[in-house]
């Protein structure tokens, strides 16, 4: 097979990247070698348009054994409106709080908020079996309710991870995820339901986090199922391994241009 000319290789190829850091100077690469680049938009969190099912949630606090935090926003927005119903924080001390992500860990000690669990790894599969194993076996989770408190939007699979180990789980939202560019987010969005994302490139451990937060999870492989993952250097692999992803592109030297090579090479073993 003839080799494909730098400048075309990625013909036809969609790749995502970050709108930060490094990121520009990757997509400005990329399209030099014929990728379609698509940059994720910056994204905020808000409150929710409706407190409804938070609200009874909170009211119902009781009727739960296990708290799960996956972010940091998550923390926040939920005890944010706890204290607004006028509940005390002791009230939390009955109820078992899992911690996904050291930050999210941090924020809530930092409110008084006890933790008894931050498993090791962000995937849904890791914290199910992190549970297992602090609850002493899975038919624990056929008596157990959960509530995660979490955006609208979330595409996160835990929940559902759960619910098949015999788990009642409520999900409710917390807080929604919005961005100053409405439009690119729900073509992202579409892309990656419809398969339309080739390739998803991250140039730092931030590239990593920031995509979780848009999708509001801490397991990006639903998300990104299907999608090549490659990463910079070996600790954005490892980032992007506590968020649930296999890195199967990563160059030898840690720069944009070995980068994009790499992205070329993987792309001409694979036509």
């Amino acid at each position: 097979m003839e080799r494909v000319p730098n400048n075309q290789a990625l013909k036809g190829r969609t790749v995502l990247v970050s709108s930060v850091g490094a990121a520009a100077e990757l997509g400005i690469e990329l399209e030099r070698s014929g990728a379609r680049v698509i940059t994720a938009p910056e994204i905020e969190s808000h409150e929710p348009e409706s407190y409804v099912a938070l609200d009874e949630a909170i009211e119902n606090i009781f009727g739960y054994d296990w708290l799960i935090f996956a972010s940091v926003h998550a923390v926040d927005y939920f005890l944010r409106r706890f204290d607004q119903l006028n509940h005390d924080i002791s009230e939390l001390d009955d109820l078992r709080v899992c911690a996904i992500r050291n930050a999210s860990s941090t924020r809530l000690e930092e409110m008084q908020v006890h933790v008894d669990l931050v498993p090791d790894s962000h995937a849904a599969i890791r914290v199910i079996e992190a549970l297992e194993a602090y609850v002493g076996g899975r038919e624990a989770f056929r008596t157990a309710n959960f509530l995660i408190p979490r955006s609208a939007t979330s595409d996160d699979p835990l929940p559902q991870v759960l619910e098949h180990a015999g788990a009642r789980v409520d999900v409710v939202a917390a807080y929604r995820i919005a961005s100053t560019n409405e439009s690119l987010l729900a073509q992202l969005r579409a892309l990656l339901v419809g398969g339309g994302i080739d390739y998803a490139a991250f140039s730092s451990p931030s590239d990593v986090a920031m995509l979780a937060h848009m999708f509001d999870t801490a397991d990006l492989s639903h998300p990104l199922r299907d999608i090549v993952v490659a990463c910079i250097d070996p600790p954005t692999k490892q980032a992007a391994h506590e968020f649930g992803l296999s890195a199967v592109v990563v160059p030898l030297e840690s720069s944009i241009p070995a980068f994009v090579e790499a992205i070329r090479s993987f792309q001409y073993r694979e036509q």
